[in-house]
């Protein structure tokens, strides 16, 4: 069983997750805009299950909401400069512990945690290997040009909020800054398919989604 515990870093706190063995890649996981519920909790538990060690940064210090209007607000108050400021210190947390395998780790993010992906990734460099947002736009367009990590991305073909159509346009901009090449699914699903405590769930697009990302990151993660 894995083992959990809220713990602090620089600039901030989380939710850390550690795999049975007790060691493993790290793992960031970037909440949705409603903040660091109980869906992305077991989302973190299921990934150190996996055997990541896995911490979700807390970007709204305690605070979860359950209506539309109050994420919104609570997004829209948020600045990215200082999340990206937070997420990046929980990067040097995980890679600075003794737990964590390797010198890279990756980051998995959905919705405004999708966007929170890309532009960590697109900010760490070298200490990201593997990139999954799961419906997440570009954000601010981070210039991409400091990207080292392979990026895998999950979408719905019915998301109305970053629709299928805008995606050539975000690949080619990654391609054009940093030479590399996303690759991106499309599922018959819309917008936060894979939350299981939304009326959006989609059960086997968030199957399928669920198993690419485990082996993408394990082929990124390996050593």
């Amino acid at each position: 069983m894995a083992s959990r515990q809220n713990m602090s870093f620089d600039n901030g706190h989380g939710y850390l997750a550690m795999p049975p063995s007790g060691r493993g890649p790290g793992l960031i996981v970037i909440q949705e805009w409603w903040g660091l519920d109980d869906h992305i909790a077991d989302v973190t538990d299921r990934f150190a299950a996996e055997g990541f060690v896995a911490l979700a940064p807390d970007l709204y210090g305690g605070r979860v909401v359950h209506e539309t209007s109050d994420a919104a607000r609570l997004a829209r108050e948020l600045p990215v400069g200082e999340a990206v400021d937070l997420l990046s210190s929980a990067v040097d947390h995980l890679l600075a512990m003794d737990e964590v395998t390797g010198d890279r780790v990756g980051a998995v993010g959905f919705c405004m945690g999708g966007a929170f992906v890309l532009t960590l990734a697109a900010r760490a460099g070298e200490k990201i290997a593997a990139a999954v947002p799961f419906y997440g736009g570009a954000g601010e367009s981070p210039d991409f040009g400091n990207l080292k990590a392979q990026i895998m991305g999950h979408y719905g073909e019915k998301d109305q909020s970053i629709p299928v159509d805008s995606l050539p346009d975000l690949k080619a901009a990654i391609e054009r800054d940093s030479g590399i090449t996303p690759t991106f699914h499309i599922y018959p699903a819309g917008h936060a398919f894979f939350n299981d405590q939304r009326p959006s769930y989609h059960e086997e697009s968030a199957r399928l989604a669920w198993d690419r990302t485990l082996e993408f990151l394990r082929a990124n993660l390996a050593g």
